[in-house]
């Protein structure tokens, strides 16, 4: 059973920003529900995949499994470089700062920004998850170009109140508020329910248990 409901085709562009972890997760989840997802993989992130996550070959073996087409950041002849090869919508996870002020100023150097434009001009959902810190003014600015523009920026700065236990915890937290902004139901994480105690049961708790002794 997947996690999500309402299918569709969406486009995932990974770039080489850390927390490659991000768009995997969400590809994963994506096709796991029965939608068509397309990835676009930046040479970049390849690079910094192999360093954090696994090498280019587990990598492109894993996205053979998980994405319907796997795209090279150049290849223009892919459908999704055509406006008219209409998507549900285009998340940038994780972007970097380059791409971000791409999309933001309207570069369309490569696949990856050019997705993200192709869905700002027909008012599709664009997402862009910025791990990147910190952030310069021009970065500000950028965002809020693309912010004006229609997209949503999203930080990928998971929250806390959920007492995140694991690694997947965390990724999931970011992964399910984007798949919240694209309006499709998800379990990936605890939606809070006000206040709770969290003395004993939290990441936050242990370290400082572990830190004292």
């Amino acid at each position: 059973m997947g996690w999500c409901s309402s299918l569709g085709r969406y486009v995932v562009g990974i770039t080489g920003s850390s927390g490659i972890i991000y768009g995997l997760r969400l590809t994963e989840v994506l096709s796991s529900s029965g939608h068509e997802v397309h990835v676009v993989l930046s040479r970049e992130a390849k690079l910094v995949s192999a360093d954090e996550c696994l090498n280019e070959d587990a990598l492109m073996s894993l996205l053979g499994k998980i994405a319907s087409r796997v795209h090279d950041e150049y290849d223009f002849t892919a459908p999704i470089a055509s406006s008219s090869y209409l998507v549900d919508g285009t998340i940038v996870i994780p972007c970097t700062l380059k791409t971000l002020g791409e999309i933001a100023n309207s570069i369309q150097s490569t696949l990856i920004s050019r997705a993200a434009l192709n869905s700002l001009r027909l008012k599709r959902p664009l997402i862009v998850v910025v791990r990147e810190t910190p952030l310069s003014t021009i970065d500000l600015i950028n965002m809020l170009k693309i912010s004006l523009s229609g997209g949503v920026v999203m930080p990928a700065s998971p929250a806390f109140y959920e007492k995140p236990q694991t690694i997947q915890d965390l990724v999931d937290f970011i992964v399910g508020k984007v798949l919240d902004v694209l309006g499709l139901e998800n379990n990936l994480y605890k939606r809070w329910e006000g206040l709770k105690s969290t003395q004993g049961t939290s990441l936050c708790a242990r370290f400082y248990e572990l830190v004292s002794s």
